[in-house]
């Protein structure tokens, strides 16, 4: 392995070095005089000396051009403080001294997105701010850590004419005019927070406005604001955000606590939104919505992006982290109400699968390889590198594991205990655990060890029946993969929710050995220990295990199953999850027996299972349709010990083509056309369903029939009433090879050419074209006259598409992917940080490709690695993935 120069490598920070702040701020307030190409801010802290600790004031404060600064009135002289571009010291500070200090930004010049920065163009665009994890830093002097909560007052000035608006988070508390055509408006925000929450907006912007009465009585105006050609696409988002404050009163009871609630949109963003107290800042990707432009996926998310960033109100806000290391505690918690929400607002299975998906294609992988870290990390360098998919995707799992072990009246309790002890206090998830279980009588801390280690754990299940007895024994066991150089770890609590089913499909009454309580046809057990039996009583015959229901803890689980088995929960399981992945397993057993020229039992049984199923009228079109997709190419990649994408590739579409030839193309055309017929735009539950049918089977008819499945995808996308069935046709043309779908490209690049975000789904279609000639159509679409590497958006919908949604088309067995990602890495890191470390995570793994393509991935990044001046972003992410 080639490991970085030492001088190249971060400092580290590390949890077990945490302290409690020498000086906290008691109040802030910040006067703001904004411009495009500078703006000036003037801080007063109100200072607060931990009588624990006796340490000068040190605050945060990076590039920040320093233009005045005096203690308690008095302006300082060169020689009372000390300031090295990152770091203010300031001696003779006391108990309830006041700071005040003048700084100058250059928004127009900010790229990073991070801090103060302009949005759009420098004539017609706005100014925002984004401050989490350490943005504010860049905005004044301030210990920028999570753990100083203050009370903020906000002044901002402007000139009217190009800042109509001026918003920032809090209640309004004042606005008006200045000389020279300049105004003024002032906020108040009355809860004490960190100055991660801090945000400001100024520009044009139009807005769109609701009244809301909370359950608790308080009027609140919500206002959700954007650009002009982009407001009358924020009315879903409105919607969504009334339905996500009732549920939460419903819920949780928690209720909004301001007098007014803002949202902006901006196509500027690095994240996907930002929870800042009382002015929310979305990227307009989770925002913006319209029946021509958006996906049912994308109307789903949009409703789940708006929830989650109100939920962080509660769980997030009003109770914030202790340090970052606590990052799940507000994240983790919070997409697990999301979650909740989103399964209550739609349908809770297909929810279910969407998740679980998610977390097997971008969570597992990261968490078996070099960039595996723990859900509560033990330290880092650069905090951003850590807003992953294991902080967010397996923290929510974590959560949902403790709620249904506490079951939903317990878990309630244990969520009013912990928003009313900790509430306008930095908490850490030991707080979390100590407010669930003692609200429950019951203690939880062998969860945390849950939170501490990297690596999937793997659960093995075998089953042995006795006839003579009619006992049934389960035998569950698990394991842990040890980390970089450690020991194997101590067992974790695993809840495992189970149900058996008889030889005929029947869930049968569980009988445990021992129990006292009335029989069920469903229970949760606790593997706590290495391996453990499990009895059961009054079996009439040899039974099959639904295992895992609801996918009830995050692992990887190996059960003995015979196709019929799976089979048997395919056509029969009432949990809609367990369904899919009985539908999941047998595919992948099937994958493995055409890959490997063995046997076909798997293969015909998920073929023959499906083919009963797909002219059955008894399964939802939507759930038929994930129970017709086999495990994705990244997921597949896993059951790999040598990963060859283009392998996995052909071996997964002979896979389809087997399902698609056993249910016959006049059976496909006939289902095709018979959706299509009832094609709409309604966003209710069964026309999402149709629509998300007719794609899968469009995609399998392809398979047969490319000649005309192409027409009927020219027709479909020339007809298509909305965005969903354009986009699924245009999918089909491209990923086919289909001759109509160069003309198809051009339509679709005319008819969105001002449409910002139709037009990322444009390149991302194309990016994701399997195979070599990927990499050619990238190269073409970089010279497209809307590519800019400036834009985080563009910079994901194209590149982010072709190095994370397409294997076959990035990992080429000439390293030309590579190569071209780590081209651009550079470019990227010297605009973006944030963006380029996130892209170059796509390097995770590379030890487990095959001979070739490990090589050629090892030179791109060690080539990478020796580039000058990379940014501790980067940085990191490089050393992780060549010495861990």
């Amino acid at each position: 392995m080639h490991a970085l120069p030492q001088a190249a490598t971060p400092s580290l920070i590390r949890l077990r070095d945490y302290r409690a702040p020498a000086w906290r701020v008691e109040a802030v307030e910040l006067d703001f005089d904004l411009g495009i190409d500078a703006s000036e801010v003037l801080a007063r802290l109100h200072l607060r000396r931990n009588p624990a600790q006796d340490a000068p004031l040190r605050l945060d404060g990076e590039n920040l051009q320093l233009l005045a600064i005096a203690l308690d009135g008095r302006t300082l002289s060169a020689d009372e403080y000390r300031y090295d571009d990152s770091v203010l010291v300031v001696d003779g500070t006391r108990d309830g001294s006041v700071l005040e200090t003048r700084v100058r930004l250059r928004p127009a010049a900010n790229t990073a997105l991070e801090g103060l920065y302009l949005s759009g163009p420098r004539e017609t665009g706005f100014l925002l701010t984004q401050c989490e994890a350490e943005g504010f830093r860049h905005i004044t002097f301030f210990p920028d850590r999570p753990d100083v909560l203050s009370r903020y007052t906000v002044t901002l000035r402007a000139d009217r004419a190009r800042f109509p608006v001026l918003l920032a988070g809090g209640n309004p508390d004042g606005a008006g005019e200045l000389e020279g055509g300049r105004h003024w408006a002032r906020f108040v925000d009355p809860h004490p927070k960190p100055s991660y929450l801090f945000a400001l907006v100024a520009g044009h912007l139009e807005v769109i406005e609701r009244g809301y009465v909370t359950a608790d009585g308080r009027a609140v105006q919500l206002k959700i604001w954007a650009e002009a050609d982009a407001i009358e696409r924020c009315h879903y988002a409105m919607d969504a955000l009334e339905r996500a404050m009732r549920w939460d009163e419903q819920t949780y009871g928690r209720n909004y606590d301001l007098d007014v609630f803002h949202v902006v949109a901006t196509h500027d963003f690095n994240m996907g939104a930002m929870e800042n107290k009382g002015l929310n800042i979305f990227n307009a990707k989770c925002l913006l919505a319209e029946p021509d432009s958006t996906t049912d996926e994308e109307y789903r998310h949009v409703e789940a992006v708006v929830a989650h960033e109100y939920f962080h109100n509660w769980s997030g806000n009003r109770v914030t982290c202790r340090d970052w290391f606590q990052l799940s505690l507000k994240e983790g918690l919070t997409v697990f109400r999301e979650q909740s929400f989103s399964a209550d607002m739609n349908s809770a299975p297909l929810k279910r699968i969407d998740d679980v998906a998610l977390l097997r294609r971008a969570q597992f992988p990261e968490d078996a390889g070099p960039l595996a870290h723990p859900v509560r990390p033990a330290q880092y360098s650069e905090i951003n590198n850590f807003y992953t998919a294991t902080v967010y995707e397996k923290g929510a799992e974590l959560v949902r594991m403790l709620a249904g072990t506490l079951g939903r009246d317990g878990f309630r309790r244990g969520m009013d205990r912990y928003f009313e002890r900790n509430d306008g206090h930095a908490a850490t998830l030991e707080d979390f655990l100590a407010a669930l279980g003692e609200a429950n009588g019951t203690d939880l801390t062998p969860y945390l060890a849950w939170y501490a280690q990297a690596g999937t754990p793997r659960l093995k299940a075998h089953g042995h029946y006795d006839a003579a007895a009619q006992t049934y024994t389960l035998t569950l066991a698990q394991q842990t993969p040890a980390g970089h150089g450690a020991e194997p770890r101590a067992p974790l609590p695993i809840p495992v929710k189970l149900a058996l089913f008889s030889p005929h499909g029947d869930m049968l009454p569980l009988h445990m050995d021992g129990q006292t309580s009335k029989p069920a046809i469903e229970l949760v057990v606790v593997l706590d220990r290495a391996e453990r039996n499990f009895v059961f009583t009054d079996v009439a015959a040899a039974p099959v295990p639904s295992l895992l229901r609801g996918f009830s803890a995050p692992v990887i689980l190996a059960c003995d199953y015979t196709p019929d088995e799976l089979a048997l929960l395919l056509a029969h399981d009432v949990d809609g999850f367990n369904r899919w992945e009985a539908s999941q397993q047998l595919a992948a057993r099937a994958y493995e027996e055409l890959r490997d020229g063995t046997a076909s039992a798997a293969l015909h049984a998920w073929c023959d299972a499906l083919a009963r199923l797909f002219d059955s009228a008894a399964v939802d079109d939507a759930l038929l349709a994930d129970l017709l997709t086999p495990p994705g190419e990244i997921e597949l990649a896993e059951r790999e010990t040598a990963i060859d994408p283009q392998r996995i590739l052909q071996s997964r579409q002979a896979l389809q083509r087997q399902l698609a030839e056993r249910l016959g193309a006049e059976n496909l055309q006939r289902r095709y056309l018979a959706l299509l017929a009832q094609t709409g735009i309604e966003l209710d539950a069964a026309s999402q369903a149709r629509r998300r049918l007719q794609r899968r089977v469009l995609e399998l008819l392809a398979l047969l029939d490319p000649v005309g499945a192409g027409a009927l995808a020219a027709t479909q996308y020339r007809d298509a009433p909305g965005m969903t069935d354009r986009l699924a046709a245009l999918s089909v043309l491209v990923r086919s090879g289909a001759a109509q779908a160069a003309a198809a490209l051009r339509d679709y690049r005319e008819r969105y050419a001002g449409n910002a975000l139709a037009l990322d789904k444009w390149f991302a279609v194309q990016a994701q074209l399997p195979g070599e000639p990927a990499l050619d159509r990238v190269r073409q679409l970089e010279r497209d006259d809307a590519f800019t590497l400036k834009n985080p958006n563009r910079v994901q919908s194209l590149l982010g598409a072709f190095v994370r949604s397409n294997p076959s088309g990035f990992h080429r067995a000439d390293g030309a992917g590579y190569r071209l990602l780590a081209e651009r890495l550079v470019a990227l890191d010297a605009l973006n940080p944030q963006v380029a470390a996130r892209l170059a995570t796509a390097f995770n793994g590379w030890q487990r490709l095959e001979p070739r393509r490990r090589e050629a991935a090892q030179a791109a990044i060690v080539e990478l690695a020796r580039q000058p001046g990379l940014s501790r972003n980067l940085g990191e992410i490089i050393d992780s993935v060549l010495n861990h």
